[in-house]
């Protein structure tokens, strides 16, 4: 399943993200539009053109100026999250780690990197779906537990030494509204979809730091953005994990002087797993969300994912919405999850008492 080119269509077919693609790579691209704008400057036959057909010319200078801008925006965008520092990976030396690479997204980004050889370490509750490349390793772990986490840390540490990147991908869904869920429900929603996050980079980050090198991917939801009825524990903890990225992105360059340890996070609409089956919306492919989780990683580079990727337009500036239009907006979206039937999977800790659920489990895989 080698990585799709950017130019095929998406696996979703047409959507606003391919007119806005196509559009990004044509009226909105500096390398087009500049070179139009200086043939009708500097051309008899441009600036014959440009005269005859005045209104054509201004919209071009419009786009010109826009394309540019967007330009330096991305530029600016690239260079301060990175903290205007380069830094070389060897894919044939890093050790990878994938929360939840059992099934689904997680899944995907395990076989996508695997074709390239590179060594993957999967943390997961349930066994592979998949017969593992020669170069994954699966180690089985509850990561609604502490201690599970830290031994699971300890072997791969011991199997494949320290890992320089890190994806936090599993997690769970419970589907309830506050008062029909129960305190196990709420504590396993925030302990896999947050709290792992924090136990996992204390394991790993540490010797990322010492080296200056490494990566840690946040696999969040637009969920962080816009939370819905009957899922308003998941968006918490969604938002929570967003929030995580972006603090602890602040804190590896200065509280740590880490500057080269980069930070990615995807915030990806409704995927179609197991977790969310039943859920009403649009949906992504997993494919999808994982090739670009893993481009982005492939880069070396700190980055801010969305996808759709037109949402990033409309989701995040919500909030300065008038509050009747982000009220309304909540409210009307209260049939999302009235089908949801989205699959569980029972943790250890449940059994052990440890901050589990009564009945059944959590997921592997999201959104």
């Amino acid at each position: 399943m080698p990585i799709r080119s950017e130019w095929t269509l998406a696996r979703e077919g047409w959507t606003l993200d391919t007119t806005t693609r196509l559009l990004k790579a044509t009226a909105f691209n500096p390398l087009f539009t500049v070179p139009l704008i200086l043939a009708a400057k500097y051309t008899s036959r441009g600036s014959q053109l440009a005269f005859q057909n005045e209104t054509l010319f201004r919209a071009l200078r419009s786009l010109a100026a826009l394309s540019v801008l967007g330009s330096i925006s991305g530029w600016l965008d690239d260079k301060v999250v990175n903290n205007w520092k380069s830094d070389e990976w060897d894919w044939k030396k890093e050790v990878v780690v994938v929360t939840g690479g059992a099934d689904g997204i997680g899944k995907s980004i395990v076989l996508l990197l695997a074709e390239k050889g590179i060594k993957v370490a999967v943390l997961d509750v349930q066994k592979l779906t998949y017969e593992a490349p020669p170069s994954v390793h699966y180690f089985q772990c509850d990561l609604a537990s502490k201690d599970a986490i830290t031994s699971a840390a300890s072997s791969i540490r011991t199997t494949l030494g320290d890992p320089t990147v890190l994806i936090n991908n599993a997690g769970c869904a419970r589907g309830k509204t506050v008062l029909d869920a129960s305190e196990q429900d709420i504590r396993l929603t925030f302990n896999v979809n947050t709290l792992a996050h924090y136990f996992l980079a204390q394991q790993f980050l540490p010797s990322m730091i010492a080296q200056n090198h490494g990566m840690l991917v946040t696999v969040a939801s637009l969920a962080a953005y816009l939370p819905v009825p009957k899922m308003v524990d998941y968006a918490a903890s969604k938002a929570a994990s967003l929030a995580f990225h972006e603090g602890i992105s602040a804190e590896l360059a200065t509280h740590y002087k880490a500057d080269k340890v980069r930070t990615i996070v995807m915030c990806q609409g409704y995927t179609r797993t197991p977790l969310f089956e039943g859920f009403k919306g649009s949906a992504l492919y997993p494919e999808t969300v994982a090739e670009e989780i893993v481009k982005a990683v492939l880069k070396g580079r700190s980055a801010h994912l969305m996808l759709p990727e037109n949402h990033w337009g409309v989701v995040p500036k919500i909030r300065s919405w008038p509050l009747w239009m982000q009220y309304g907006l909540r409210k009307g979206l209260k049939n999302l999850m009235e089908g949801w039937h989205g699959r569980q999977v029972a943790q250890p800790s449940e059994a052990q008492g440890e901050k589990g659920v009564e009945e059944s489990g959590v997921l592997v895989e999201e959104h």
